[in-house]
C-alpha cells in the first residue's frame, strides 16, 4: 500500500517531468480521507524514499520494454503487490505475458479491486497465488498458470530481499539462475546501515523500527560486491550492480527540485 501511495504521491507532490506516472495503485488502495497528512506520506520527509521507489519501478519497466523488443515474452513479478504495469503498459506489447506471484489473499483482493474499477483481468495477465510462508513452490505455481520454463523471461523482485534471510535470498537466486538462457533478473537489496549516508540514517532507523514493530523485521543486507558474487555463485552467467547513483544519473539529472534516490537501495541485474 505504501509503495503504491508513494508512486501516486510522486505525481501529486513533485513537479514534472515524472519518472513514472502511476495513479492506478492509488485507485486500488483507495486510502482513507486525509492520507496525505500521514507522516509516512509527508512530501519532504519521504522525498528520497519516494524517489527510490519511482526510480526502481522505471528502471525495471525500461528493462522489460528493452527485453520485450528483442523477443522476450514473459515477465514475472515476485511479490507483485499493487504493481500496475499490466494496467498501464501492456497495450504497447501484445505478445508479452505478465505473471504476478503473491500471497493468495492479496491476489484475491487485488483481482476484486481490478474488476470493481473496470480494469478487469486480461488474458495476458496471470495471477500465480503462492503461500510463501507455507513453503509453496512458486515455480510450480507459475507453471500452473501457463509459464513456460523453456522461454526466456524477465523476473523482478523489488522490496523483498530485506525481509528474507540470506539463505532464502540465495535459494531464490539459484532457482532463477536455472531459468531459460536469455532470462534476466532484477532484484533490489538494501546496503548495510554503515554504508548509508549520515543524512539517510535517521529515516532508515525509523523504517527499521517500524518494520520490526509491525512483525516484518529487516533481515538481510548486502554490499554490491557481495550481491553480485552471490549471484555468480548461484549460477548466473553475468551479474552487475546498478547503484543509486546510476539511477540518479539516468532519471534525475537536470532536475532542480532536489529529488534524488536514497543511496541505501541498489539493484542487482543478473542474466542466465
Amino acid at each position: 500500500m505504501r509503495v503504491a501511495l508513494w508512486r501516486a504521491l510522486h505525481v501529486l507532490a513533485d513537479p514534472p517531468p515524472y519518472v513514472i506516472n502511476d495513479g492506478v495503485g492509488l485507485k486500488l488502495a483507495a486510502p482513507e480521507e486525509g492520507w496525505r497528512a500521514r507522516l509516512d506520506m509527508d512530501p519532504v520527509f519521504t522525498k528520497n524514499f519516494r524517489a527510490s521507489i519511482v526510480a526502481r519501478a522505471r528502471f525495471i519497466e525500461d528493462l522489460v520494454m528493452d527485453e520485450a523488443a528483442r523477443g522476450v515474452d514473459q515477465y514475472v513479478l515476485l511479490g507483485a503487490g499493487l504493481d500496475s504495469f499490466a494496467q498501464r503498459r501492456l497495450g504497447e506489447m501484445s505478445n508479452l505475458k505478465v505473471f504476478e506471484v503473491d500471497q493468495p489473499g492479496t491476489q484475491a483482493w487485488k483481482k476484486k479491486r481490478l474488476v470493481e474499477l473496470g480494469y478487469g483481468v486480461p488474458d495476458h495477465l496471470k495471477f500465480a497465488p503462492v503461500n510463501f510462508e507455507a513453503g509453496d513452490d512458486w515455480v510450480k505455481g507459475l507453471g500452473a498458470v501457463g509459464f513456460d520454463m523453456k522461454h526466456p523471461s524477465v523476473i523482478a523482485s523489488t522490496g523483498v530481499t530485506l525481509y528474507l534471510t540470506k539463505e532464502a535470498v540465495a535459494a531464490t537466486l539459484r532457482t532463477v539462475a536455472a531459468f531459460a538462457p536469455g532470462s534476466t533478473l532484477a532484484m533490489t537489496y538494501l546496503l548495510p546501515m554503515e554504508m548509508a549516508t549520515p543524512e539517510e540514517r535517521p529515516g532508515r532507523e525509523i523504517a527499521e523500527r517500524g518494520a520490526k514493530a509491525g512483525g516484518t523485521p529487516f533481515l538481510s543486507f548486502f554490499t554490491p560486491e557481495g550481491m553480485t558474487a552471490l549471484a555468480l555463485e548461484s549460477g548466473f552467467k553475468e551479474a552487475e550492480a546498478v547503484t543509486a547513483e546510476d539511477l540518479a544519473q539516468r532519471y534525475f539529472s537536470g532536475r532542480t527540485d532536489g529529488l534524488r534516490t536514497s543511496g541505501s537501495e541498489q539493484i542487482l541485474v543478473a542474466r542466465t
